[in-house]
């Protein structure tokens, strides 16, 4: 069924009784939905998890730097390139079209590494190898120095780039797709089911995160990268099969113009204008209308009824973006933190006790060390639900339900002392490997580690898991509603490419604090080895920072609230 702007719904189940429930005749979309953004998460994270062991391992022979570039690069790509994929939405393609295309990038250059992992098509894509010595640079040597070339040869670069440039730009389109078009399955039915959804849509992001760490990750470091990668491959193929059979039951719109087009073009006149209005008033006394130079009055200038070229809604959207993206350079600092979780957190448990697992092969596997950012996964499928089914409801009949804005707030303050619970446990490690140390054998490299179990790691992933549950939820809900319907898609990609802003700023802050004049994270006598590093002093900088902006954030969506509020009619403190 199609309406006047080009929407299209299924024609059965397109409207049901208020009492039938919230996802009432559309289970089968939402459905289709959840599960396509389960196989691509859980293909990511086959990826993404162990792919450092991969290209450090011998069959590709990457330093460690190198191969830590290369996620760095294609983790950015995956989050940076999202204002582009909503601006291929809303400007080309629709939403539906994109997702599709953007699955079938993911799934060409996902390709790519089961025919890496194999020696055969490996050796045909890259050629023979040259016969070269690997150095472990990990292990101090007696003279307290690792002994390493210049540069090691990165073999199978241009096919190993490739294929993460097409899986990146695919994740990239999803991410700032595949959310709004899921909410657009139940916008009708209102704030609550939108809410519901959001949930449930995490929900399944983390089950696919669980299923990949769990087994994939598992499959890659102690039995074969083959199968380990052929894995996520095939969830890809069958997410793509899922969507396209979803097209008979999915709610659809063509593109209507892209935002983000748009809102340069408001914000270049705009400048112009003003530009020209001081240029006017420049002798005058300042009495008049440009005295109120204002945000408001600035944009107003562009609309038909004050003399500019654009339409009244177009200017109204920009107006509302400018409104909304204080928030999201408030969540730079949070994003810094949570990406700890994939880079630092994991090099600390390198350098804890880690145990052995049980095997029926004669070598004996290993706890792989990416089922640590289980524990977040574990606690998030864990009390979704619960927040869903109880506490939530709970809090709304008592007129208690926090805006998205409180709740992301409050989802900082969990994950400041996430990092300052990683801190105290650095500290206590650093006391203990001046007494003593253990090595242990992690995908062939030799770790110096303390004589500390891995589980006093648990509770700095607990409270991140917890804080995903209030500040990434609530934000993936404010991006949804605070957009206007025309900007959906742009505003998510803005809300991802800040994520990857975050792991950007947490990159360099990481090189600010290895530089020798600090020495923070790099002793520059064995640099492989934390043990006469300062991670501690890492830790609770990242939590000094978040402490401080989550003050100032209080105070923006103090401010932001009350000019909802206001624009609704709405007392701010009855507002949910």
């Amino acid at each position: 069924m199609e309406g006047a702007t080009g929407e299209r719904a299924p024609l059965l189940g397109a409207r049901r009784a208020a009492g039938a429930g919230a996802f009432a005749g559309r289970r089968a979309a939402c459905g289709a939905v959840l599960l396509t953004e389960l196989l691509e998460r859980a293909a990511f994270y086959g990826v993404t998890s162990d792919l450092v062991l991969f290209l450090n391992g011998p069959a590709l022979g990457w330093e460690g730097a190198q191969a830590s570039q290369a996620l760095l690069l294609f983790l950015g790509l995956t989050y940076l390139g999202s204002p582009f994929g909503g601006w291929l939405a809303d400007a080309r393609l629709g939403r539906a079209r994109a997702i599709l295309l953007s699955l079938a990038l993911s799934l060409l250059g996902m390709l790519a590494f089961p025919l890496l992992a194999a020696p055969a098509s490996r050796a045909a894509l890259c050629g023979l190898p040259r016969p070269s010595r690997v150095l472990n640079c990990s292990a101090p040597y007696p003279n307290g120095t690792a002994v390493c070339p210049a540069t090691a040869p990165r073999r199978c670069a241009p096919a190993t780039f490739v294929g993460l440039a097409l899986v990146g730009l695919g994740v990239a389109t999803v991410k700032a797709n595949i959310t709004p078009f899921g909410a657009d399955q139940v916008k009708d039915r209102g704030p609550e089911a939108t809410r519901r959804f959001f949930n449930w849509f995490y929900w399944s992001i983390n089950l696919g995160a669980i299923l990949s760490l769990g087994g994939v990750a598992y499959i890659q470091q102690n039995v074969s990268f083959f199968t380990g990668y052929l894995i996520p491959t095939v969830c890809v193929a069958v997410a793509f099969m899922v969507f396209l059979c979803g097209q008979r039951v999915f709610i659809t719109k063509p593109p209507d113009g892209s935002a983000f087009t748009d809102m340069f073009k408001i914000l270049m006149y705009s400048c112009c204008s003003q530009g020209r209005g001081g240029a006017r008033t420049g002798s005058s006394e300042g009495i008049g209308v440009f005295q109120h130079s204002s945000k408001q009055s600035l944009f107003d200038s562009c609309k038909m009824s004050r003399g500019g070229p654009f339409t009244e809604e177009k200017v109204e959207d920009v107006k509302a973006l400018v409104k909304v993206a204080p928030v999201f350079l408030a969540l730079i600092p949070y994003w810094t933190v949570y990406f700890q979780m994939q880079t630092t957190y994991v090099l600390q448990s390198l350098h804890l006790r880690i145990p052995e697992i049980s095997s029926i092969t004669t070598n004996p596997h290993t706890f792989p060390a990416a089922w640590l950012t289980m524990f977040d996964a574990v606690l998030i499928l864990l009390l979704i639900p619960l927040k869903d089914k109880l506490v939530d409801p709970l809090l709304r009949r008592s007129g208690l339900l926090p805006s998205s804005l409180k709740r992301i707030a409050v989802g900082m303050f969990f994950v400041m002392c996430s990092a300052f619970a990683a801190g105290i446990l650095e500290s206590k490690r650093l006391d203990l490997v001046k007494e003593k140390t253990i090595n242990q054998t992690i995908g062939h490299v030799v770790y110096h580690a303390a004589d500390l179990p891995i589980w006093w790691q648990v509770p700095q992933y607990v409270l991140i898991g917890i804080s995903e549950i209030f500040a990434s939820i609530a934000g993936l809900e404010f991006a949804y509603s605070a957009a206007p319907k025309s900007m959906q898609s742009a505003v998510m990609g803005l809300f991802f490419f800040f994520s990857g802003v975050g792991s950007f700023v947490g990159s360099g802050l990481l090189a600010l604090v290895s530089l020798k004049a600090i020495g923070w994270m790099s002793s520059h006598k064995d640099f492989g080895n934390i043990n006469s590093c300062y991670l501690n002093y890492y830790f609770f900088l990242l939590a000094a920072i978040q402490g401080a902006t989550l003050l100032l954030f209080l105070i923006v969506s103090v401010k932001y609230d009350r000019q909802r509020s206001r624009a609704d009619g709405v007392p701010a403190n009855v507002r949910a």
